[in-house]
């Protein structure tokens, strides 16, 4: 077997990045390498170990008892690496690499890209890469290093830093209020042709705080539901009916007029924004430097990394 010091470290950190990404192309992709390249790392890791780490078919790449072995023991090993060097790190020396973030499409249009447009020009050797999608993304397949997220998580063994919080109002069209009428009351939603979001851990159920701190709980139905908060404002423009949403996708809408506020004197809870981790130990210079400005962005101030 070889000694220790013929190994390349960075066969390693391939290695390691096919197992948990499941497979060589999504693996070439979170390191930015091409498939060939990390093709070539591995087979000249098992040519070394003499022992082959993965099981490989024309539709999956599946690791072997012993390169589950090896992985259990070297990941570790290899975050402990990275932290090592992230410690020591000049605090004032530029960011250079690459990150990727995470970000649902109306956020991420209206309040990530902005940030990041400011966070680039800051660092201008940072290659950055955000994904806008509603759907609730793979952050060890796809590679990211922070996902924003809003509202409350349902997984508690994610880890997350909260950010800020925002407001979330209930709106409906002015076209649909004067067919349906104006709910005066709480449970006059119950009657409404509500929208239920439905990657709300609870889409029909909301408790509302009046003015005097007095808290209702509504249970509204749904004949329309949707997983897309883009999607639930374009059914509200439309006129299909009432529902709740988030201040970052309707503050232009409430300025011109297209949704107005359903029962503004009743609040509901609002929602948090969160950045969220991949698991495990290790967290990049990178992915720290941009939680610490977006959650300036988010506060207000004119932040700087």
């Amino acid at each position: 077997m070889p000694l220790p010091g013929q190994i390349d470290l960075n066969d390693l950190v391939v290695f390691a990045a096919v197992v948990e990404t499941g497979g060589f192309s999504a693996a070439a992709q979170r390191l930015g390498v091409a498939p060939a390249k990390v093709s070539v790392e591995v087979a000249r890791l098992e040519s070394q170990l003499g022992v082959a780490l993965f099981a490989r078919t024309t539709r999956r790449v599946a690791p072997t008892e012993a390169g589950l072995a090896l992985h259990a023991q070297c990941a570790p090993l290899l975050s402990g690496l990275r932290t090592a060097v992230d410690t020591v790190h000049a605090p004032s020396a530029a960011l250079t690499g690459s990150l990727r973030v995470t970000a649902p499409i109306d956020l991420g249009t209206l309040s990530v890209a902005p940030a990041l447009s400011r966070f680039a020009a800051l660092h201008p050797d940072l290659a950055i890469d955000l994904r806008s999608a509603d759907r609730i993304v793979d952050l060890v397949a796809e590679g990211i290093d922070v996902a924003v997220r809003m509202g409350w998580l349902k997984d508690s063994s994610l880890r997350a830093v909260k950010l800020g919080e925002f407001d979330q109002y209930i709106v409906a069209s002015p076209d649909y209020l004067r067919r349906a009428g104006t709910p005066r009351e709480p449970e006059d939603l119950a009657g409404v042709e509500w929208i239920a979001m439905t990657r709300l851990p609870t889409p029909l159920t909301w408790q509302l705080t009046g003015p005097d701190g007095t808290v209702r709980t509504v249970q509204t139905r749904a004949r329309i539901k949707t997983d897309s908060s883009g999607a639930l404002r374009a059914m509200l423009r439309q006129g299909a009916g009432v529902s709740i949403l988030h201040q970052y996708s309707i503050d232009a809408d409430l300025r011109d007029g297209s949704l107005v506020r359903v029962l503004p004197e009743w609040s509901v809870p609002r929602g948090g924004t969160w950045a969220v981790l991949p698991p495990g130990r290790h967290l990049g210079r990178n992915a720290q430097a941009f939680i610490a400005f977006y959650r300036e962005y988010l506060a207000g101030d004119d932040a700087s990394a």
